[in-house]
């Protein structure tokens, strides 16, 4: 298996994210997705709405970007590009020209998307994940899915999408890098794993050593072990 520059493969698909040992926030009764941002009126999808339309499944790998890699997941849900078409386009504002998305979470998590990472033919809204449906260490109960990008755009427990006509303030951007206390760590605006896009400025080979001394650390904050 050829896994990207910089990846090593690890046994098992770790909990990650900005809990720190907190438990998942709970599934609400009515799940939806609000839609808002450069829209004419605000949108919100319920979850038998969303699981109408055609799904896929997707076996692919999810690169956290700290350097290990969980390979051979196997995600189903619906493409986001058909998302997209049947409850954001239609609610555009007009004349908005759409460049970027934000991608919240119920857990106050964002990352940000271009529009043309978004709508790539493997990014799915994931509802379940190996033959399950998605528990709540990994985003139940909806999941923005985007094997091409690092696992820090693939936010869990998706609750509101925000469509931008320009790229949001860096204050917009995942809000886990500040939790963590890593100010220096500023995201690439497109995070794309086979580019090796891991930080903003900084060049993707004198941040490996670093990321991966992390590890340790950012596995007992978020596992609590």
């Amino acid at each position: 298996m050829v896994l990207p520059p910089g990846q090593r493969r690890i046994d098992g698909f770790p909990r990650f994210g900005i809990h720190f040992g907190q438990p998942p926030p709970e599934v609400p009764d009515d799940p939806c997705i609000e839609i808002g941002g450069a829209v004419a009126r605000p949108v919100v999808v319920r979850l038998e709405e969303l699981r109408a339309l055609p799904r896929r499944e997707l076996v692919a790998d999810l690169h956290c970007v700290a350097g290990w890699s969980a390979t051979g997941l196997r995600w189903e849900g619906v493409p986001f590009a058909t998302f997209y078409g049947a409850f954001v386009e239609p609610a555009l504002a007009p004349g908005a020209t759409i460049s970027h998305l934000s991608i919240v979470g119920a857990d106050s998590y964002r990352s940000v998307v271009t529009i043309e990472d978004a709508l790539g033919a493997d990014v799915l809204l994931a509802d379940r994940l190996d033959g399950r449906p998605l528990d709540g260490d990994h985003g139940a109960p909806i999941r923005f899915v985007s094997p091409s990008q690092y696992g820090f755009i693939n936010t869990k427990h998706l609750r509101r999408i925000e469509v931008h006509t320009s790229e949001p303030p860096l204050r917009y951007h995942p809000t886990w890098w500040i939790n963590a206390g890593l100010h220096a760590v500023m995201p690439h605006e497109r995070a794309r794993v086979w580019h090796e896009e891991r930080h903003r400025y900084l060049p993707a080979w004198a941040l490996r050593p670093v990321y991966r001394r992390l590890i340790p650390a950012l596995k007992r904050l978020s596992t609590g072990r």
